[in-house]
């Protein structure tokens, strides 16, 4: 797909950086996380402060050259579509076999450079999240490893997986684990305000 241009940066970049948005038949503005809704599209570098920025400075209304609305939950609402598409690909990953869950098989998994990035539970102990870590740190050979994403509740991951009590889980190396590595990656970087590194396509 052709480079795109945020409306709030003006900068031109790859697609798999923004999110577009259309003007729906109520006039409301519409995220088209899939990039397949027809009509006149805008784009929004996929991070939440400049969706905000947008809606509060009416430029998708400008872009779309129409009088579409943004109301103020819009910012709220895309977040909440990463996150549904984030956890139906971590579900559709442990029905393929490819995700693990517990610390046990999670730090094997990840020491044995089976995993292509871990979980951790936002509501999880700091010592298991460390401990995570230092064992993607240790695969590497002390570099910075595979991404370890604090996103979800333990709640939100126990739901998604199938079983009790959910606090650390690893993708491994597969289809549908690349697919829910790239819908993660695209959350955490939605919310962090450029703090990560940008998602690749969903």
């Amino acid at each position: 797909m052709a480079e795109r241009t945020c409306i709030v940066t003006r900068e031109i970049c790859d697609p798999a950086r923004l999110i577009r948005f259309v003007a729906g038949p109520d006039g409301s503005v519409v995220p088209d996380l899939k990039r397949k809704l027809p009509g006149r599209g805008v784009w929004v570098t996929a991070r939440r402060d400049h969706v905000e920025n947008a809606v509060g400075k009416s430029l998708f209304a400008r872009g779309l050259k129409t009088s579409a609305k943004a109301d103020a939950e819009l910012p709220g609402r895309v977040e909440t579509l990463l996150a549904e598409a984030a956890l139906g690909a971590l579900g559709l990953a442990r029905k393929a076999g490819q995700c693990v869950t517990g610390s046990g098989k999670v730090d094997d998994a990840i020491r044995a450079e089976k995993a292509i990035g871990a979980l951790h539970a936002t509501d999880g102990a700091e010592d298991g999240l460390r401990k995570v870590k230092q064992a993607a740190i240790a695969a590497a050979g002390g570099g910075a490893g595979i991404p370890v994403w604090r996103v979800f509740t333990t709640d939100e991951m126990s739901l998604a997986l199938g079983a009790a009590h959910v606090i650390h889980a690893a993708l491994i190396e597969g289809g549908a684990a690349r697919k829910c590595a790239r819908s993660i990656a695209a959350l955490a970087a939605y919310r962090s305000s450029g703090e990560t590194s940008d998602p690749e396509p969903l």
